[in-house]
């Protein structure tokens, strides 16, 4: 007959209550199926937990299972309680990279909101650009990716978050700053532009034209914002972008062709098994987008 957990856990009740009738309380059983265990336990060890039939004096060998089964219980029950917190999504790690814009923007919004399902999750958060960031999921080195699918989705689960809008951004004593509407293409020739990452990937005749004649590019939204708050020439981002840099003293102005647009995608690998932890922050980040995208009218 093999130990089993119970058994142990029969007799430590008994051992410290000193009695049947108490231990049988404590463990919600009968005085004699507790009895039925302690007798199986004995058998199965081929020597007596108690020198008396009173059950309140250990022999030697009962003092050393007393506390060899303590330790065993103890880290029995503390093994049951994470494995079910972690099946309840109370217990994890969660890995995951955004674009900048989102880092700043969605992701302070999910966690204020949800933040207490959160105790005992570590939270990994990177921002990063969609290419690093398509990378690191086909290398399986994030959980979840928030970030414009590209070409390179291939293998990825991809859901759709919001839309971005792209526009310009100006200093308030640019002549654009007091446009009224949407701005035209050919109100931006001739003038200075900051090229971005994000503003050269615009497939426009219009855009790469002004790109290829702009003199000055940034990768960094603190420099692009810098240089367009210095008034040194105007740039074009998204306008989640542009909101996450802290521009409240700049002027965005939203481009007329509302065809140049950003897709923002939640992504994961499409063959990864998700731990519950990842599950519920996926769950938290689309109900999420989906009040800001209610919120914005989109």
């Amino acid at each position: 007959m093999a130990l089993k957990i119970e058994m142990l856990r029969g007799f430590v009740a008994v051992a410290r209550s000193g009695n049947l009738t108490d231990a049988a309380q404590v463990l919600k059983r009968t005085p004699s199926a507790v009895s039925m265990m302690l007798k199986q336990l004995e058998t199965h060890l081929g020597e007596p937990l108690f020198e008396t039939d009173r059950k309140n004096k250990l022999t030697a060998l009962g003092a050393f299972v007393l506390e060899r089964a303590e330790q065993e219980l103890q880290h029995f029950d503390s093994t049951v309680r994470d494995i079910e917190s972690f099946a309840s999504a109370s217990l994890g790690h969660v890995s995951i990279a955004t674009v900048p814009s989102v880092a700043g923007t969605l992701v302070p919004r999910v966690f204020s909101k949800f933040i207490k399902a959160y105790d005992n999750v570590r939270v990994d958060l990177r921002d990063m650009d969609s290419k690093s960031i398509l990378n690191e999921l086909s290398r399986g080195r994030i959980d979840i990716g928030i970030a414009t699918m590209g070409e390179n989705g291939m293998g990825l689960h991809s859901q759709l978050l919001f839309t971005d809008r792209f526009g310009i951004l100006c200093a308030p004593g640019h002549p654009l700053a007091g446009h009224a509407g949407p701005i035209e293409w050919n109100e931006l020739t001739g003038m200075p532009l900051i090229a971005n990452s994000l503003s050269a990937g615009i497939s426009n005749r219009a855009s790469e034209a002004l790109h290829a004649a702009s003199l000055l590019s940034a990768h960094n939204l603190t420099s692009i914002t810098g240089m367009v708050r210095a008034n040194i020439g105007v740039t074009i981002l998204p306008e989640m972008a542009a909101k996450s840099a802290g521009t409240a003293d700049l002027v965005f102005r939203p481009l007329a062709d509302k065809t140049l647009t950003r897709q923002i995608h939640l992504l994961r690998k499409a063959d990864s098994a998700l731990s519950p932890a990842v599950r519920m922050l996926q769950s938290d980040i689309l109900q999420t987008a989906k009040t800001m995208v209610d919120e914005l009218g989109q």
